[in-house]
């Protein structure tokens, strides 16, 4: 494929975007930007989550990642589904209960403004270098494909992407995303379908005897039950409840959609049937990993040694020019996807929750746009920097990276869920910023205090615990709340 073809479908692509948000922006105000007006259809809501949770990372990495460890990511995916349950049962019925726009404001209602601004924080960094991480991955490939050859350099890739996802954004918000979302979805997944297609064709698989090589591949194994290793199946499972608990029930991007919803049951059916998709989409992209080592295999290919790139080298090399198109298409839904719900949300929380905006207020607008360019910018320069320090499978290294940053709002809202006590809101800062680093201590150190034992995406839990552990340190036993709810 030529550049100026790829260059072509993706600025194709991006048309497609700017006509969905054109219809969806018209009668936008400042409440359509923040709430969507709570008027979005539940299975619409559901079908382009799966979009914005896979991203990039599951994209690229996760296939790649499975010649390093195989399917042993599929008990994360599994604790995934219990942590959706939870969601939905503990968590929805209390936000709606609140008519939240921000979810940090329950942090203030509960515990005072400290630990709100302290939850929306955390939420904040988290968000900034989890999407940064993400959109690198997938610039990283449109570098390559696109952009080298034209002589534009990574920096101003990265501002271009980002100001496109500005410009489709700034007006309908997160009602604009739920579309693009789904959009986004179906580009995604037909990628991965073609390629499962095209890569059964060329080695002679009808579907049946598909299922029996996947199951026969070394490539499959999905269980590890060494409690030393940082694939180990029950702390996979663990990791993956609190993973989703975590980065969808008290994350500010995933909540925020769930919230346009008209109703809490209309949620929660959203949340029980995008639980199904997730495991379903996981499923087909662990397939593919092992379809993609065994393509290569047999055709004696010499891949990437960094496994994110694996699933980039074969469809733009190897898979034909439908495969390559649908591939570049998938990766752009990707980075879309990702970053325009991110950008939503940063900017959601950060009017919310530090410059107290009222979403029914129109006339701190242009507060507000000001607010969404400043992260977009924000976000460049985290990428910039991000190209520089990278020397990891990208998929562990944000998965670590969220564990330090997502531990603290874990520990705010279970203490607070499952209390009744307050705390000393002078020290709750200093608690949740002390708990990650010495997580961070523990974990550089395990193997010699813990005899061999690796600390996997677990490292989420070991952080909530010691910010819990210091929250109870804290906690003042007169004048509890009246509900812990």
């Amino acid at each position: 494929m030529s550049t100026g073809f790829i260059l072509t479908v993706c600025l194709a692509y991006f048309g497609l975007l700017i006509a969905v948000s054109f219809f969806t922006g018209r009668k936008a105000d400042s409440e359509t930007f923040f709430t969507g007006n709570r008027t979005s259809p539940w299975y619409l809501v559901a079908f382009g989550m799966i979009g914005a949770s896979l991203s990039g990372v599951t994209f690229i990495s996760i296939p790649g990642e499975v010649g390093n460890s195989g399917w042993t990511y599929l008990p994360v995916v599994l604790g995934n589904g219990v942590g959706y349950i939870l969601i939905a049962v503990i968590l929805l019925p209390l936000f709606y209960r609140l008519n939240l726009v921000s979810i940090y404001s329950w942090l203030g209602t509960r515990f005072g403004e400290s630990a709100r601004l302290t939850g929306s924080f955390f939420f904040i960094v988290s968000q900034l270098i989890g999407a940064s991480f993400r959109l690198f991955l997938v610039v990283g490939v449109l570098q390559l494909a696109v952009f080298d050859a034209v002589g534009i350099p990574f920096a101003a890739t990265v501002f271009i992407i980002i100001g496109l996802v500005w410009v489709y954004t700034f007006r309908g918000g997160i009602k604009t995303i739920v579309w693009t979302d789904a959009l986004q979805t179906v580009f995604i997944l037909l990628s991965v379908v073609l390629t499962v297609t095209v890569i059964c064709r060329e080695l002679g698989l009808d579907w049946s005897s598909m299922y029996s090589t996947v199951r026969a591949s070394e490539l499959s194994r999905a269980f590890d039950f060494d409690w030393r290793s940082g694939q180990n199946t029950v702390k996979q499972f663990l990791a993956g409840i609190a993973i989703t608990v975590a980065l969808n029930g008290l994350d500010q991007n995933m909540m925020q959609k769930n919230l346009t919803c008209k109703s809490v049951r209309a949620c929660r059916l959203n949340m029980f049937s995008f639980a199904g998709m997730f495991l379903l989409a996981n499923l087909l992209f662990l397939t593919l990993g092992v379809l993609l080592y065994t393509y290569a295999g047999a055709r004696g290919i010499s891949l990437p040694a960094k496994t994110d790139e694996v699933f980039a080298f074969l469809s733009l090399n190897y898979f034909g020019t439908a495969a390559g198109i649908c591939f570049l298409l998938g990766i752009t839904a990707a980075a879309y996807s990702s970053v325009d719900s991110s950008l939503t949300s940063l900017t959601t929380s950060f009017s919310i929750d530090f410059l107290k905006i009222d979403p029914k207020d129109g006339s701190r607008k242009r507060q507000r746009i000001a607010v969404h360019m400043a992260f977009s910018v924000l976000m460049c320069i985290v990428i910039i920097l991000f190209r520089e320090l990278n020397d990891n499978s990208v998929i562990n290294t944000l998965m670590k990276a969220v564990g330090y940053t997502y531990g603290p709002i874990l520990a705010l809202f279970t203490f607070g869920l499952t209390t009744k006590y307050r705390v000393n809101l002078r020290l709750l800062p200093w608690v949740c910023l002390i708990s990650p680093a010495l997580s961070y201590l523990i974990n550089c150190y395990s193997e010699a205090w813990f005899g061999g034992y690796r600390f996997g995406f677990e490292i989420l839990l070991l952080n909530a615990a010691i910010c819990t552990l210091g929250l109870w340190a804290i906690h003042e036993k007169k004048h509890p709340v009246k509900k812990a709810l």
